[in-house]
């Protein structure tokens, strides 16, 4: 079992920066990933980025990529999503998911196991 939980959600203007975070616990294991999807109303659940827990490397969707840094801090345990130059189309629910083992990156949401709760990020025009 991995349990996820996310933080750091909010309102903020579009052009402005928000850091979410994913605090990651139980059992990981190699080729663990973890990953960002969200999901907007009356949208699918859409991936934004992930992780490989073991090796570090990221990945992310192409709407996102420039705009979006994924990290990691092991001492905490903890994954983080930087969000810059936010847009009105970022407004969405944000979940922290984790699933494996994966040998590459994986968007698809339905081959991750564990869900965190979700985090609102509206962001104004």
């Amino acid at each position: 079992q991995v349990q996820l939980v996310e933080s750091g959600g909010g309102l903020v203007q579009a052009g402005d920066s928000l850091r979410i975070s994913c605090a990651v616990s139980g059992r990981t294991f190699k080729f663990l990933h973890i990953a960002w999807f969200r999901q907007a109303p009356g949208k699918e659940r859409e991936f934004v980025a992930g992780i490989s827990w073991s090796a570090g490397t990221t990945y992310y969707a192409n709407v996102v990529k420039g705009r979006f840094t994924l990290s990691r801090d092991n001492a905490k345990n903890t994954v983080y999503l930087q969000m810059n130059s936010l847009k009105p189309e970022d407004t969405a629910v944000y979940y922290c998911a984790a699933g494996g083992p994966f040998y590459s990156n994986n968007y698809d949401a339905n081959r991750y196991d564990y869900w965190g709760q979700g985090t609102q990020v509206t962001v104004s025009s």
